[in-house]
């Protein structure tokens, strides 16, 4: 009486499975192209990304964080990112850059149009809100066995992972600030004869590009988060470092790679939010 019946016990999980066989055996020319563009995109980022000499590399941060924040922060976030290549950890960082700014790009492409138009689509909508709470409530490591069944081992799991992970905030900020545009301003702009794409490009985005900007910098520190633990399915980079001291008990080599993190999480984070605060300014 203490114990659940058994007679009422149900699996999804063997339907879920036979999708899942399904969509391999039928779409796997898919996932193999689809495997192909990613792992093209992320190379060459990470070609364009170490073609740039390290020295410059550190003088273009300074810059930027100088320009966005002040000197202050830009000699901040030079010590930063030269201390990453002090402790041995550069070609790791360049890496780990990599997959963070391709999966962003991506959630960009995915997440914008999705959340216009769901800000104008109220079923769109009502179908979305349920499946981004789910996504955003899903522990991170769930997300790495469709990632690793789909695509194997390596870069491409990981990307895909982490674009599946860091795609929500982008898609609910973006139909948020769609929706807070006053309506006032949308009727001025069909009154000067504009059509509902002019009005869109030129009026509402416009207006709504401060919230946006918070929701890609959202979607960039999940992105930043996920990518350490997509080391598990085979990403290289500074995850892949913390994952081998884990493994090793190392503890050198765990501090010198989660402050190499830390360190690259808090450029990628000021710089995004001082991008979106310039937006507001705007």
């Amino acid at each position: 009486m203490n114990t659940f019946p058994d007679y009422f016990k149900f699996n999804p999980g063997t339907y879920v499975e036979a999708l899942v066989d399904w969509l391999i055996i039928n779409f796997q020319g898919f996932f193999d192209a689809l495997t192909v563009a990613i792992k093209w995109v992320v190379f060459n980022i990470q070609d364009l990304l170490s073609f740039i000499p390290w020295f410059l590399f550190i003088l273009l941060v300074f810059l930027l964080g100088w320009k966005l924040q002040g000197f202050k922060s830009g000699l901040g976030y030079a010590i930063m990112i030269t201390a990453i290549g002090l402790i041995g950890l550069w070609d790791e960082m360049i890496f780990t850059l990599s997959i963070v700014i391709t999966s962003v790009i991506l959630s960009i492409i995915i997440g914008v149009p999705i959340g216009i138009y769901s800000a104008y689509n109220q079923k769109l909508e009502a179908f979305m809100k349920p499946l981004l709470d789910g996504m955003q409530t899903m522990p991170s490591f769930v997300y790495l066995i469709p990632a690793m069944i789909f695509f194997g081992l390596g870069t491409v799991p990981a990307v895909f992972a982490t674009i599946v992970y860091s795609t929500p905030p982008c898609i609910r900020l973006t139909s948020l600030a769609i929706k807070r545009v006053p309506q006032e301003m949308r009727e001025a702009a069909y009154a000067f004869g504009s059509s509902r794409w002019q009005a869109l490009i030129k009026v509402e985005l416009p207006q709504a590009m401060p919230t946006i900007m918070a929701g890609i910098n959202q979607t960039t520190m999940m992105a930043m988060s996920m990518v350490v633990i997509s080391s598990m399915i085979g990403a290289k980079g500074l995850g892949e470092n913390v994952l081998i001291a884990i493994n090793r008990t190392d503890i050198a080599m765990g501090f010198n790679s989660g402050i190499s993190i830390v360190f690259l999480a808090i450029i990628i984070d000021r710089i995004t939010q001082m991008i979106s605060q310039k937006y507001e300014h705007v």
